[in-house]
């Protein structure tokens, strides 16, 4: 064995202050494993949100939307070839809605929500995964889905009878201008975990809903959804290129801004307390080593005068500082691993889901986290070490001598 690293092990498993680690040594480690694990737990938490949020908008709501300047589209059999044309091998699918605001009543409450009218085989991604009651079938055109805050709002269930109420060409409601009327039969509730969508959206049949909007066999508009997400932008910059008036293209990032907005915003204080942990713990290695220097002093002045080198004193302490900082890593990913399992276990903090957008807290567990902050940590643990060691180094046996 290594001269320094064998009077490196004696000097961190010293019998001197406890039974397996001197009490200076179990500081240290007990410092770095708390930083190494809050660094973890918040990274993976913030990937956690970011990941969640965005696969769930993704997922549930269209890669891209094209509306209408003015307020209908012709027959969707007008622009689709055009459209599928454009997007080509991109294209994953397509479906023409018509969508309007509308009411909806129950026989034990009224709310005002988003009503989007979809073809009977249209794959309803997001809300197929999502059907907690009844079923996701709209080949009845008088079956609706509905969210499940919307449904605890007005106190429905699968099976009960709903009335929409929609606007008459756009007009206050009068004797000579009477809403749009039709009943509807619930089949089935969804729970995104998005307040969102399950507070604001219902879904019926393409067909049912032309006829409760008195607009013929015309479109609101197209919801694509593409096979490479990472293409959504450029196909959406060459839909509004390509698509003449009354179309408008809109992506999914600039449907929801502010979800995204909100996202990165969450990023950005994540420096600072990246500094802020790497701070304290650079300072916590210091301190710990400057420490058991000050504790070894007599023992460094022996070895020097035994003939130990400057530069096999500076190993001691650096092979030190190193052994200290596995230890510390080593126990903090296991501290962060073991809350983490707990949470995504247990669930035990919540959320509301009407401000964050999901009910429980989102954890991402990641390798790349966890080697990433152990790496990091690791190096930064070595630099620090290399300041007490330099000390260490300097003391002169004869000083050793006299303070004795």
């Amino acid at each position: 064995m290594l001269f320094p690293l064998y009077i490196s092990k004696r000097f961190t498993f010293s019998k001197k202050d406890s039974r397996f680690f001197s009490f200076i040594s179990v500081i240290s480690i007990v410092g770095i494993s708390l930083g190494v694990a809050t660094l973890i737990i918040a990274l993976s938490i913030l990937k956690g949100f970011e990941k969640t949020i965005t696969n769930k908008i993704i997922d549930f709501d269209s890669h891209i939307k094209i509306s209408s300047f003015s307020t209908i589209l012709p027959d969707y059999h007008t622009g689709l070839p055009k459209i599928k044309s454009l997007l080509g091998k991109y294209l994953l699918d397509i479906n023409p809605s018509a969508s309007s605001l509308a009411i909806i009543t129950s026989k034990r409450g009224t709310e005002g929500i988003n009503i989007i009218g979809v073809l009977p085989d249209n794959k309803l991604r997001g809300i197929k995964e999502n059907i907690i009651l009844g079923n996701i079938s709209l080949d009845n055109p008088s079956s609706i889905i509905i969210g499940k805050k919307l449904a605890d709002e007005i106190y429905a269930k699968p099976g009960d009878k709903v009335t929409l109420f929609t606007l008459k060409n756009d007009k206050i409601p009068s004797p000579e201008n009477m809403p749009n009327v039709r009943n509807f039969v619930i089949s089935g509730i969804f729970e995104s975990g998005m307040a969102e969508f399950d507070d604001a959206f219902a879904y019926v049949n393409l067909s049912a809903a032309q006829s409760l909007l008195k607009i013929g066999d015309n479109i609101n508009g197209y919801d694509i959804r593409v096979n490479d997400i990472s293409k959504i932008d450029s196909l959406n910059h060459l839909l509004q290129a390509k698509l003449r008036y009354p179309y408008k293209s809109l992506s999914i990032y600039e449907l929801h801004r502010n979800i995204f907005t909100w996202i990165d915003l969450q990023k950005k204080p994540i420096p600072i307390v990246l500094g802020l942990i790497i701070i304290v713990a650079v300072f916590n290695i210091i301190g710990t080593l400057l420490m058991m220097v000050l504790e070894k002093t007599n023992a460094i002045g022996i070895l020097k005068s035994l003939g130990a080198a400057g530069k096999q004193i500076t190993g001691i302490f650096l092979f030190q500082g190193i052994v200290l900082a596995l230890a510390g890593i080593l126990l903090g990913n296991i501290i962060g691993f073991l809350l983490m399992e707990i949470q995504l276990k247990y669930n035990i903090i919540t959320l509301p889901s009407s401000v964050y957008f999901m009910s429980t807290v989102p954890i991402y567990l990641s390798l790349t986290i966890f080697g990433g902050v152990s790496v990091l940590t690791l190096l930064l643990c070595i630099l620090a070490s290399i300041i007490p060691s330099y000390v260490a180094s300097r003391i002169k046996p004869v000083s050793t001598i006299r303070f004795n």
